[in-house]
């Protein structure tokens, strides 16, 4: 261990870490105290097996649409070339390609890569994947029940906890506003879980709570327009931070303010939004493990036994001053 650390220029203790973690990974098997560890049959083929090309295909290529999405996928390609492969975003995004399953099916079948990363995929577009040969991880997406690894946030136990904090203060007319894939085919677990939590306390759930709107700014700005034409909403909850400052800034020109009028919550985790006075309720994870068990799927890829586990951080509801009592045309009531 000593000769080792001097020809590679590491302190003692740098080495033994290393060699543990190599032992731990099965790369490296021990013979006993005070005997050399030897390279197990397992780490003979990994020393041989080369880097993968890893193409990831993104939901939105738009930065500005959900930064915090966007710095995720660039710590995830960071965290693949470290570990010595070469990871790539695919030439156009998921909304680019109008969510058509042909058009980005083409479009990966053209990056000759060995493996797939495809974040917030739809319910369509995972099932093609699963039953391709070329191994695919649904980053985040409509992989419930499909034969896929996934890493992801689990949020159905914050979705419920949001629900529930707003059906206390007296709130009715709740409106989830989120992109086509968690309500097409069929709602996905968190807004599922929104849902069945209206349908828990007497309300039926129905179009006005889950609209269906087109996933363009002149789209979301519609919706708004339509929902505060008639009976308004008392409450928002919002996905990506691009459309939380649209709706801040909808409400601002209507004369609508926030918590008094109607109550807002951001279903992501952004903490750009920290700066925003009041602080916008929201979700809130760790989202350190999510590169991490990216580039661990990617090894098991590489070593030919590609996983199919789950692996999901838990996401919690983050109260917030953007969240307030009823307001009813002169007052804030609350049960």
């Amino acid at each position: 261990m000593q000769q080792l650390a001097a020809e590679l220029d590491v302190a003692r203790h740098t080495v033994r870490r290393a060699l543990q973690l190599l032992e731990d990974e099965g790369v490296l098997a021990g013979r006993g105290l005070g005997r050399n560890r030897s390279i197990t049959a397992a780490g003979a083929v990994t020393a041989f097996q080369r880097p993968l090309r890893v193409a990831i295909l993104r939901h939105d290529a738009r930065l500005v649409d959900d930064p915090q999405s966007s710095i995720s996928l660039i710590q995830i390609m960071h965290a693949l070339e470290a570990a010595g492969h070469t990871a790539f975003f695919c030439k156009k995004s998921q909304i680019e390609l109008k969510h058509d399953v042909a058009r980005i099916s083409r479009q990966l079948e053209a990056a000759r890569a060995d493996a797939w990363v495809v974040e917030s995929g739809s319910r369509p577009l995972l099932e093609w994947c699963a039953g391709q040969p070329t191994p695919c991880l649904a980053l985040y997406g409509r992989a419930t029940n499909q034969p896929l690894a996934s890493v992801g946030v689990n949020s159905e136990l914050a979705y419920r906890a949001a629900t529930r904090r707003l059906l206390a203060l007296g709130h009715r007319r709740i409106v989830l506003i989120v992109r086509e894939p968690v309500r097409k085919p069929t709602p996905g677990l968190c807004a599922r879980a929104f849902l069945e939590e209206l349908s828990l306390h007497g309300i039926q759930p129905s179009g006005y709570n889950l609209p269906d709107w087109k996933e363009s700014p002149e789209g979301f700005n519609r919706l708004l327009g339509n929902l505060f034409k008639g009976t308004p909403p008392t409450a928002l909850i919002i996905d990506e931070t691009s459309r939380v400052f649209a709706a801040l800034a909808f409400l601002a020109r209507h004369g609508i303010k926030v918590p008094e009028h109607v109550s807002l919550i951001f279903s992501d985790n952004d903490a750009m939004l920290d700066w925003c006075h009041p602080a916008i309720a929201r979700m809130q994870w760790d989202s350190t493990p999510i590169a991490r068990n990216v580039v661990h799927w990617v090894s098991t890829v590489r070593k030919g036994n590609p996983g199919r586990k789950v692996n999901d951080v838990t996401a919690e509801f983050v109260p917030g001053g953007s969240v307030g009592p009823v307001w009813n045309g002169g007052s804030r009531t609350s049960p």
